[in-house]
């Protein structure tokens, strides 16, 4: 780590990067914000932005859990839960006729009602109501190290599955005609979904997790001419509006996950306002 935060200091002539808690956020910025952007193109093209926000919900559950059983390590029992949630979602989700947004809206409504009932209850909710809105800051050294262990996974899994990923995106029956196991991949791809969601929650916040997941991508979108671009744009995006967010929220004292989303609320409008030039 002395290497990076040597490199970081080089490289970065701010007199922020003095402090050790503010190394440890920049590296986690650069390795969460490109997971979150290859993760936010396919949620978006599959249209599940309130699959990442009701997992996001489910965290509280998960904690509720935790803390009833007694497990010392919450992120445990939110990543069992997450995973858990995620896999009975789809399962109905796919055994229903109703729209997908409903199903969602449906688990993602009892999630967050248990959890606060659950936490409210034991006298807990106080004790962990910084889940909400984050604290990217107080992350660790050995939290980075789970972080960049999760940006090898994404990595490893897009590498081998993104083409199937893009054929069920397009057209499942097309998917399976072709041989893919699409319950198979769709199932990995909401459980990696789960466990990223989870282990970034405590730094990012319940709130804000979905908007960093759909906002760079959804920004891509709107100026992405093919596939590789939408990917690269959208990593960009997410980058940029991660460092700049970091930044930007120490000099002016603001929360740093509210600062990074409205960045990216700006660049999506801005994106937006190009699309429409183009097109007219």
């Amino acid at each position: 780590m002395e290497a990076i935060y040597g490199i970081l200091e080089a490289i970065l002539p701010f007199e922020f990067i003095e402090y050790a808690f503010m190394k440890n956020a920049l590296i986690a910025i650069i390795l969460v914000t490109p997971i979150f952007a290859i993760l936010g193109t396919m949620i978006v093209n599959n249209k599940m932005a309130f699959f990442s926000d009701a997992l996001g919900h489910s965290a509280l559950t998960g904690i509720a859990i935790g803390m009833v059983l007694g497990i010392s390590n919450i992120n445990i029992s939110m990543i069992f839960f997450a995973v858990v949630f995620a896999l009975l979602l789809n399962f109905v989700k796919n055994k229903t006729n109703y729209g997908t947004d409903t199903i969602i809206s449906v688990f993602s409504s009892i999630a967050i009602a248990l959890g606060l009932a659950m936490l409210s209850q034991s006298g807990n909710f106080n004790k962990y109501s910084s889940y909400l809105v984050g604290d990217i800051l107080s992350i660790n050294t050995t939290e980075i190290i789970y972080l960049f262990l999760a940006f090898i996974a994404v990595a490893l899994f897009w590498y081998f599955t993104f083409n199937k990923l893009n054929v069920i995106s397009i057209n499942t029956t097309l998917a399976k005609s072709r041989g893919i196991n699409t319950k198979l991949i769709d199932n990995i791809f909401v459980v990696l979904i789960a466990i990223i969601v989870m282990i970034s929650i405590r730094w990012i916040g319940i709130l804000l997790i979905n908007s960093l997941l759909i906002l760079p991508s959804a920004s891509s979108r709107n100026i992405a001419k093919n596939m590789r671009s939408y990917h690269l744009f959208s990593a960009f995006i997410s980058l940029f509006s991660g460092i700049a967010g970091l930044i930007i929220s120490y000099y002016w004292n603001i929360p740093t996950g509210p600062m990074i989303v409205l960045i990216s609320g700006i660049i999506y409008f801005i994106t937006f306002g190009i699309k429409k030039i183009v097109k007219e």
